[in-house]
């Protein structure tokens, strides 16, 4: 990451969000460089910047499409994209009359597990708009959500090729349980491969193949040509990179983008520091049993705890003597979280500083204005 401007650094309040626009567009083609060299198409989720400006920039450095987990997610990224997949299952007729109302030249892919999500989305879809692809979700190890039985996940493939409304597009896994270091991901990726060339079969056996299957996170980013009859991936983290993306392989600390620029605002606990960024700024997400954010210009340094707007830094392995008023960067375990926590962010282009709204923070449409009445 590239160092603000020193005027940056000493003038703006705090806690605020920083992105760098540079380490930011390095990442994103750094991705599509490697989705280019070994024929794997990149639909980034969302869900980890939320903003339009950022999914400009992933689209300009050669994405796909977009991945989106809500709604309203959706409702804003059909402004910049044409091409979208709600990884998420829409249950319930307020979801439904949303998903069906996006414009309708944005092709729609929805990924669900079950009959019940899948026969209210297909009644909801004739006549209001053209058949939306369906995505069958498999549970490939993580126990949240998925088919985990191949001939089931096949079933429900022919379940969807039987109704009008819907057309079915292929598979969508999250192998959110691989995490383990580099050198141990390999037992579980063959797993991970042995268990999608049983579905495949078993679509065989009905005549059917997906034409996607799409996966891919970014623990597991740069091992995703090891899969057997992957076609696209869909990490989000990898945009931004963060404390655990760095301490599972797939990035190092030059390549995280986003930090929290907070002020130290007391010193008088021996060993320790506060500074104004807690748990509203950088969300209480543990990692790997230590801390919850590290100090950027002193990686050495650690938030051991977080209060609502107090972070608390260790300072028992470090030279560094902070003062009331020093400004640092903290890099969250988890980045995703601590975005979804702020209204906009400093995107930060050299010494260019604008602020950037995050339009997918939420989940309700935006309310109607109010009726006009004209003075009397």
């Amino acid at each position: 990451m590239t160092a603000p401007s020193a005027t940056l650094l000493g003038t703006v309040e705090t806690p605020v969000a920083v992105v760098d626009l540079p380490t930011a567009r390095a990442n994103a083609a750094r991705v599509v460089d490697y989705c280019r060299r070994h024929g794997l198409a990149w639909r980034p989720h969302v869900k980890t910047h939320k903003s339009l400006g950022i999914a400009r920039m992933q689209l300009d450095a050669g994405a796909t499409g977009l991945t989106v987990a809500t709604l309203h997610e959706a409702e804003g990224m059909s402004r910049v994209c044409r091409d979208l997949l709600l990884a998420y299952p829409p249950v319930g007729s307020a979801k439904l009359e949303r998903l069906v109302g996006l414009p309708e030249e944005v092709r729609l892919s929805v990924a669900l597990d079950s009959p019940e999500v899948l026969y209210p989305l297909a009644q909801a879809v004739q006549g209001a708009r053209k058949p939306i692809r369906v995505l069958v979700e498999l549970d490939v190890g993580l126990g949240r959500v998925g088919i985990p039985d191949p001939g089931d996940a096949a079933h429900l493939a022919a379940e969807v090729e039987d109704l009008d409304g819907v057309s079915f597009g292929g598979l969508l896994f999250y192998a959110g349980h691989i995490r383990s270091p580099g050198p141990q991901r390999g037992p579980l990726i063959r797993a991970l491969g042995a268990h999608l060339e049983e579905v495949y079969a078993a679509l065989d056996a009905r005549g059917l193949q997906a034409e996607v299957v799409s996966g891919g996170t970014t623990p597991t980013l740069w091992q995703s040509h090891e899969v057997p009859g992957l076609t696209e991936i869909r990490p989000g983290t990898c945009i931004y990179n963060d404390r655990s993306a760095v301490g599972q392989g797939a990035a190092s600390a030059d390549d995280c983008a986003y930090s929290v620029l907070a002020t130290v605002v007391s010193t008088r606990i021996p060993g320790r520091a506060a500074v104004d960024a807690g748990s509203k700024a950088l969300a209480k997400e543990p990692w790997d049993g230590v801390g919850f954010a590290v100090v950027r210009e002193h990686p050495e340094v650690t938030a051991v705890a977080l209060s609502e707007e107090h972070g608390v830094l260790d300072l028992a392995d470090t030279d560094w003597r902070p003062r009331v008023g020093d400004r640092i960067h903290l890099v969250p375990n988890h980045v995703c979280v601590s975005v979804n926590l702020q209204d906009r962010f400093l995107a930060v282009d050299g010494e260019k500083v604008e602020s950037w709204p995050i339009e997918g923070r939420g989940r309700m449409p935006a309310p109607p204005p109010p009726p006009f009445h004209s003075p009397e």
